[in-house]
Parts: C-alpha cells; structure tokens; sequence
C-alpha cells in the first residue's frame, strides 16, 4: 500500500521515465503495467540506496546510538529525527533534525513532492520557514532531480511515528546563516553524470554526501574555510568524545594522498559487518556514519576514490582526537 501510495505521489516522474512507448514493442509481451511498477521499484530502490548510504539521510533523521562505533542508527526509529546540534558541532544555539516520516501530524505526511524539493534543495519548509544549513541542502541543490525525486519516493514509505520535535534556539538571525549565493534557483537543469566517468560520478556522489561541510575547517566566524577546502580539521565535541574531521586532501604527508584504492574501502568495507560497530569505543569514537556508507556499492566507493585522488593537496596535520 504505501509503494502505491509512492506511485501515486510520483505518477509524472514515472510518465516521464516511460516516455518510450512500450507498446510498440513488438519483441515484448510484457504488459504495460508491469513496466510501470518495474520502473517505480527502480526508483524506490535509487531512492531508499541514497537515502541510506550516500545522502545518508536518515544517518540525521533517526536516532544513532553514539555509545556503538560511528553511531549506527536505531531499527525502528528511521525519520523520527528529534537529533540534536548544537555548538559541540558548530551550530549557533541548538537546531533538531526534522520528523521526515509520512506522520500527518509530527511529519511530512500532509507535504507535496514539490514542498519536500524546496526544503531538500533550497531550506524552506512547508510553512514557508529557513531550515538552518546544517541541513546540507546546499549540497543537494546540485543534484539531478531524477535522485532528489527518488529519495522523496522512498521517503513516503517509511512507517510513520508521531514525534514532535523542539523549536530550534539560536543566538544569530537565521539570515545570517542562509547560503543564498550557493543555491540555484532550479535543479531541472543538474545532469547525473555517467558512472563510466569515475571522476565526475564520484564528485557527484561525495557532494551529495556532503563531505565539504565536515571535511573542512571553520574560520572564526563559523563559514568554512575555502583556503582547506577538504584539509580536515572540523571539531565534534559529542560530549561522550571529541573527534576532529580528516584531511582528505591529496596530500601525501598529511592527507590521504598515498592511499591506495584497497586502503581507502578497506575503511567502509568492514563496517558491512555489524560485529564491526557494535561496540563502544569510548573516546576514540567518529561521527562519520561509516556503517551507513558502507552499504554503498564497490564501484560507487571506488568511484569516490577517484575524485578524492583529484582533490588538491593541502598540508594540514590533524590531531584526530585531542584532549
């Protein structure tokens, strides 16, 4: 019931993914409507893989139990959000990841497709409200919208759960914190790039991932640094522990620039095993939600290898976790 409730919400996308007329093939005796759900359960699938391993939305949106290695989220919780960031991430006051379950009344259950876009791409809600940028769509204005659709797909069947999140609390006018210049004013015209082009697709993939926003210092004022681009060096004090962002620049004494393919997925690969992060590693603990991301495919991994090979050497030792 709630795929076909899904299809009903995406009925033009999936008109326009069926534009070539089916029946007209005369090879095929496949009726028409299976092709329709063949290709909704393609965008499903895209949708909830994206969700879950590479915009890693439900990594904010759910409850992680931050006492286990990379704080794996909590079965039964997906979308609930109630999460809370504050300064120990950078955040001016205190903001709480949204409900983005189809709850009618605590979610998203009474949002169209259009208004879910907006929030994704652009920080405005349904009552016409600026998201704080903690939330990346900053990040998510850049990609195709075949994908942004396909996640909003995925998104109205998660189980719904009444959760009322806290008004946010923060000490500067949200128009301060807004990444206007940033934002496109439409994301009809973003192309998902070939995977043949490992380069370009795992730029794409790491944008969507939004491995800027941690990936890179802070300057004094709470901006990041455009001079570190990707140098590592973004503070998260979780309370429990304090780990500070990598250097993920090519650079080979204090990035990551003389690691090998294998030595790059040999740090998610593992965590495809929940023996691997089902512990409690005390201090020595990370916030990347590498149990999520290690649900991405090996090429897809590979392909982010790629582009972070690519990625400018800057020298910036990291104390990965201080006193």
């Amino acid at each position: 019931m709630k795929k076909l409730l899904a299809l009903t919400a995406l009925c033009s996308v999936v008109v326009l993914l069926l534009l070539t007329p089916s029946c007209n093939n005369s090879s095929s005796n496949k009726p028409v409507a299976s092709g329709k759900e063949d290709s909704l359960k393609k965008i499903l699938d895209r949708g909830e893989y994206l969700a879950n391993h590479v915009a890693a939305c439900l990594d904010c949106h759910s409850t992680r139990d931050i006492t286990k290695f990379a704080g794996p989220v909590v079965v039964g919780t997906e979308g609930q959000g109630g999460f809370e960031f504050g300064p120990g991430v950078g955040v001016p006051g205190k903001v709480y990841a949204k409900n983005i379950t189809p709850d009618t009344e605590t979610g998203i259950g009474t949002w169209t497709d259009d208004e879910i876009l907006r929030a994704m791409t652009h920080g405005i809600n349904k009552a016409g409200d600026t998201l704080f940028p903690i939330m990346p769509y900053a990040r998510y204005n850049q990609m195709a919208k075949s994908d942004l659709l396909a996640i909003v797909a995925y998104i109205r069947t998660l189980k719904p759960i009444k959760n009322k999140i806290p008004a946010r609390q923060l000490m500067i006018p949200i128009a301060m914190a807004y990444p206007a210049p940033a934002l496109q004013a439409s994301v009809d015209a973003n192309v998902l790039p070939a995977e043949t082009n490992k380069v370009a697709y795992g730029a794409y993939l790491g944008n969507m991932a939004h491995c800027t926003d941690c990936h890179t210092p802070l300057t004094p004022q709470g901006a990041p640094d455009m001079t570190k681009l990707f140098a590592g060096g973004h503070l998260f004090d979780l309370g429990t522990f304090k780990v500070v962002a990598s250097n993920i620049t090519s650079d080979t004494a204090t990035g990551i620039g003389a690691w090998t393919e294998e030595r790059f997925l040999n740090k998610f690969l593992p965590l495809r095993e929940e023996k691997n992060y089902n512990f409690n590693p005390g201090k020595e603990n990370t916030v990347m939600p590498l149990p999520a991301m290690a649900g991405m495919t090996d090429s897809d991994l590979k392909a982010i290898y790629a582009w972070v090979k690519t990625i400018p050497a800057v020298t910036n030792k990291i104390e990965k976790y201080p006193k």
